[in-house]
C-alpha cells in the first residue's frame, strides 16, 4: 500500500490539495480535462489550464491541423496543456512529433502500447501520460517509463476496453500495482468523486463529461441539452464485438445493439455505420444517427457552467466534502 500524498494545505481562506500530479505538470489543481474526440479544441483546453487544471487537446488524424490548435492554444494560455494521441492511429508517430516539435508540456497516450515512444517523447523534456482500463495495462505501461497513468473506469463516456472494470474497483487495484501517480478518470463531476477518487488512492480526477457542459466547449447545442436530458440510465455500451463505446440512448444505439444481437458481424456493422458518426453528433447535433459520447455521470449535470465556475464549484466543495465524511464516520 502506498501512503497518503494528497496533502490539504491552508491558505488564502481556502483549502488547496497539492499531489505528485500537480507537481509533475506544473499545475495548480489535480484536476486534468479529458482528450474529447472532435471537442476538446483550443478553446476548452486554455480554459481549463487557465482555470489551474491541465487542458487537454484532441490530435486529430491531420498533423498540420493539430499544429495550428497547438499554437492558438498557445496564444491563449501560457500555462501547461496537453495532447491526447491514440496510438493506434496510423500516423501517430507523425502526430508525436508534432507535439515535440511544437514543445508541448505533456503527452497523454492511449489505445495502444506506449513503450515505443515514450522514451523518445520524454528525451525532449516532455512529460508521458498513459491511459489504462486495466492492472496489466498499467505495469506495462509503468514499465515503459511513462510519469502518470489514468486509470480510466467502464463509467467513462466514448471508447472503453472490453473489460467492463468499474472505476471504484480499478483505481486501488492500479494504485497498488504501481508507483507511479494514478489520476482517476470515469463518472467524477463533483467534489463527492473528487473527494473518493482521493480515499481510492488517486492523485489527480480527469473529467471529460463535466467540461462537456461548459460555455467553452464547442461541442453542438442539442448535444449539450440531450446530455442535460439524461437520467442516470441514459447511456449504453455500444459495438461490444467491435469497440466498447458508451453513448446516449438514441437510434443508432438501439440499431447497433440490435444489429449484435442478431449476429451480425462485426465488418458488416462497420460497414453500416460508415465514419463520422460522433462528428455528427458532437458537432452537427444529430441525435438520433450521430454517436453522442458521453459518461454514465451525465445523469448528475443537467446546467452548462464556464470552466472557471466548474473549478470553482469542485474545489469550494471539497472542505465541506470531507466534512460530512468525518461526521459520518464519528471522528
Amino acid at each position: 500500500m502506498h501512503p497518503p500524498t494528497a496533502v490539504l494545505l491552508h491558505g488564502k481562506g481556502e483549502d488547496e490539495v497539492k499531489t505528485r500530479v500537480c507537481e509533475l505538470l506544473g499545475i495548480e489543481h489535480p484536476i486534468i480535462q479529458g482528450g474529447m474526440v472532435w471537442i476538446a479544441t483550443p478553446e476548452l483546453a486554455s480554459a481549463v489550464s487557465n482555470a489551474g487544471g491541465l487542458g487537454q487537446l484532441t490530435s486529430g488524424k491531420d498533423p498540420e491541423k493539430l499544429r495550428a490548435s497547438i499554437r492558438q492554444t498557445k496564444e491563449m494560455t501560457d500555462k501547461p496543456f496537453g495532447v491526447n494521441i491514440p496510438l493506434l492511429l496510423e500516423n501517430a508517430p507523425d502526430l508525436i512529433q508534432v507535439a515535440i516539435d511544437e514543445k508541448v508540456q505533456v503527452v497523454i497516450t492511449s489505445a495502444g502500447n506506449p513503450a515505443k515512444f515514450t522514451g523518445h517523447i520524454k528525451e525532449q523534456g516532455i512529460r508521458v501520460c498513459h491511459v489504462v482500463p486495466s492492472v496489466r495495462m498499467a505495469q506495462k505501461a509503468e514499465g515503459s517509463g511513462v510519469d502518470l497513468l489514468v486509470a480510466e473506469g467502464w463509467e467513462a463516456g466514448g471508447h472503453n476496453a472490453y473489460d467492463d472494470v468499474t472505476l471504484m474497483a480499478l483505481v486501488p487495484q492500479v494504485v497498488d500495482a504501481v508507483q507511479v501517480p494514478v489520476v482517476a478518470a470515469g463518472g467524477i463531476a463533483d467534489a463527492r468523486g473528487f473527494v473518493a477518487a482521493f480515499a481510492l488512492g488517486a492523485e489527480a480526477v480527469q473529467l471529460g463529461t463535466r467540461f462537456v457542459m461548459t460555455k467553452e466547449c464547442v461541442a453542438h447545442e442539442k448535444y449539450k441539452e440531450a446530455v442535460a436530458a439524461a437520467p442516470d440510465t441514459g447511456t449504453v455500451i455500444t459495438g461490444r464485438t467491435f469497440g466498447p463505446t458508451r453513448i446516449l440512448k438514441n437510434k443508432l444505439a438501439e440499431d447497433i445493439i440490435s444489429w449484435e444481437y442478431q449476429g451480425v458481424s462485426a465488418k458488416e456493422i462497420l460497414e453500416r455505420l460508415g465514419a463520422g458518426r460522433s462528428e455528427k453528433a458532437l458537432l452537427h447535433g444529430d441525435m438520433e444517427e450521430g454517436s453522442p459520447m458521453i459518461g454514465q455521470i451525465a445523469g448528475m449535470i443537467d446546467e452548462i457552467l464556464s470552466v472557471q465556475e466548474v473549478f470553482d464549484l469542485i474545489l469550494g466543495e471539497v472542505k465541506p466534502a470531507l466534512e460530512r465524511l468525518q461526521k459520518t464516520l464519528g471522528s
